[in-house]
């Protein structure tokens, strides 16, 4: 998935701030308190969701990954198409890749589409949004490049794999997810962007005094 056709800078009227951070770090929660604080949240995972859905999207899907994918209704079973992409070997990185191919472009034209929107609802308001990209792979697929501001969600370790257990997560699972978030990192430069950073080890309370003091250098009040 690439930024390119949504850059922001230098547009008035939106104000684009993209979250980073490794799986479990508390991405989801801080994209709600700023959508609690006004922003518009873009979620890319409940966009991929929908794209899933597509006909022709399953079509590919089982085409390459065999009708195991499906659900007794026929519509893609995430969990079983994560256990094919997610891990340590070669097989697993190309799985991977061929599933991005399927569904990246289509996310992407989606959050194109909800940014042309927003632009021109602010432009005809005469008024200025904040939109919040929850991308889970930001960096690595090219969205930062479209961000005015690069929000990176920090986590105590112990904290974010409690989390991930909670929701049933086991070590090879987070070690493979992990892998997938460090994976392409390292060969894509971050953009010369601002950048400031939520640490969401705690309660709800107290991300919000990290998101409230980024709230208020981007809107000013």
């Amino acid at each position: 998935m690439s930024g390119d056709g949504a850059r922001t800078g230098g547009d008035r009227d939106v104000f684009v701030i993209g979250l980073d951070g490794r799986p479990g770090a508390g991405k989801s929660t801080v994209a709600r308190l700023f959508a609690e604080r006004g922003a518009e949240v873009i979620d890319a995972d409940r966009l991929a969701h929908e794209v899933l859905d597509e006909p022709e999207v399953r079509r590919l899907v089982v085409e390459r990954f065999g009708a195991g994918v499906l659900d007794a209704e026929g519509r893609v079973r995430r969990p079983a198409v994560a256990d094919r992409v997610f891990g340590p070997t070669a097989a697993h990185a190309a799985a991977l890749a061929d599933l991005e191919a399927i569904v990246h472009p289509r996310v992407r034209a989606r959050i194109g589409a909800r940014l042309a929107d927003l632009r021109a609802a602010a432009t005809a308001a005469g008024d200025r949004r904040v939109v919040v990209l929850d991308v889970p792979l930001l960096v690595q697929s090219g969205w930062a490049e479209a961000c005015d501001l690069l929000v990176t969600v920090e986590c105590r370790e112990d904290v974010r794999i409690g989390r991930l257990a909670a929701r049933g997560w086991d070590t090879a699972r987070l070690a493979a997810r992990d892998a997938a978030w460090q994976r392409g990192r390292g060969s894509r430069p971050l953009p010369p962007r601002k950048t400031a950073s939520v640490d969401a080890s705690a309660e709800a309370a107290y991300t919000a005094l990290h998101v409230d003091r980024v709230w208020r250098d981007v809107t000013g009040g």
